[in-house]
């Protein structure tokens, strides 16, 4: 299998602090800001400075490692400096609600501060090396993801995607469009359609950004027009990404995916989605128990900072809807492509 570079590394830690991408103002600048304290990742997580259930657990994870350098400076008992960190832990991980991967990462640092046998300072640089070695395996696991993916993209395949599951929805590789980069590094015909993905327009901002730097071919298309392509034919197959999938293979994904998949399914496209083992929520058996998160109506009402409708007319505006395994042809993961039953191929995965 060929190896596609991505030229970007979404978050890193570096030094004493987090490094991300602002995500809130691409395409028009590409600049990267330096997260220095605990409030300030629970921000950037929260306004979507970072965004993308990989790279908002990774920036968990740092978080901690924030709030751990913050209570390191005070004067604490090792015993104080672990319960007010567990607290730290627990509202950073209240920072978004339904991106599962937040939880896992600071539930893997919570780990670590309560086994560890450290000394305060221990406890931290424990935790700042747990947050590398994240980072670390984000890309790892998203290589394999890809190259699972690629086996089932046809030649000269015409993919569509919505919302951004790339390398600025990761750390630097992508899990929908790690599947679009593995699959072009071995076929320079695939393409790619990207929805622009209202309210926030990430497929138009982001997605179409990062795939035009990496070379691949890109058509923006709007949310509405997926149907009118596919029964053109002009639409092979879908990957999305997720933050969050049941047990049972339901899975949460931006808004809008929902309709895509029905519409993938009456036209016999095949839908697939492309997510880590870590996005995937065993302690949930369907997607009637994901939280959905409701998002500000300023982001439906406005476009850069412009009123685009009545300023009297009501809005409701969920962040993410749920699609029902039943519309989904596959979930690949970095241990294979799972198949219905996913009840049965997920509890495998775990095994």
């Amino acid at each position: 299998m060929a190896e596609f570079k991505s030229k970007i590394k979404t978050i890193e830690w570096t030094g004493n602090c987090s490094r991300m991408v602002d995500q809130t103002i691409l395409p028009e600048r590409f600049e990267y800001v330096d997260i220095k304290t605990g409030q300030e990742m629970f921000d950037a997580i929260k306004t979507m400075i970072v965004r993308g259930a990989p790279a908002i657990g990774v920036a968990g994870a740092h978080g901690v490692v924030l709030y751990a350098q913050e209570l390191q400076a005070k004067n604490l008992s090792r015993e104080e400096f672990v319960s007010e960190l567990l607290k730290k832990a627990d509202y950073m991980a209240t920072s978004r609600p339904t991106a599962v991967n937040l939880m896992w990462a600071v539930k893997k640092q919570k780990e670590i501060i309560e086994s560890s046998k450290s000394d305060i300072s221990g406890i931290v640089e424990e935790l700042k090396q747990n947050g590398i070695k994240l980072e670390k395996e984000d890309i790892e696991i998203n290589k394999k993801i890809g190259d699972y993916g690629a086996q089932v993209v046809p030649k000269g395949a015409t993919i569509l995607t919505h919302c951004n599951a790339g390398a600025l929805a990761t750390v630097g590789y992508g899990t929908a469009l790690g599947v679009v980069r593995s699959a072009f590094a071995n076929d320079p015909t695939v393409k790619v359609f990207a929805d622009e993905t209202r309210p926030r327009q990430q497929g138009a901002r982001i997605t179409t950004l990062e795939l035009t730097m990496d070379g691949i071919p890109t058509t923006l298309i709007t949310d509405g027009m997926c149907s009118y392509f596919m029964k053109k034919g002009m639409i092979d197959m879908v990957v999305v990404g997720a933050d969050r999938i049941a047990a049972n293979g339901d899975a949460a994904n931006k808004i809008g995916t929902y309709t895509v998949a029905i519409a993938a399914k009456y036209h016999n496209v095949p839908f697939y989605v492309a997510a880590p083992l870590s996005t995937i929520d065993t302690s949930i058996k369907s997607g009637d128990e994901i939280v959905i998160e409701e998002r500000s109506r300023e982001e439906v009402t406005h476009i850069n900072g412009k009123i685009i409708c009545a300023p009297e007319v009501n809005i409701i505006n969920p962040g993410f809807d749920v699609t029902p395994h039943e519309l989904i042809a596959g979930i690949i993961t970095e241990k294979g492509i799972l198949r219905p039953d996913y009840n049965k191929s997920i509890a495998e995965a775990f095994a």
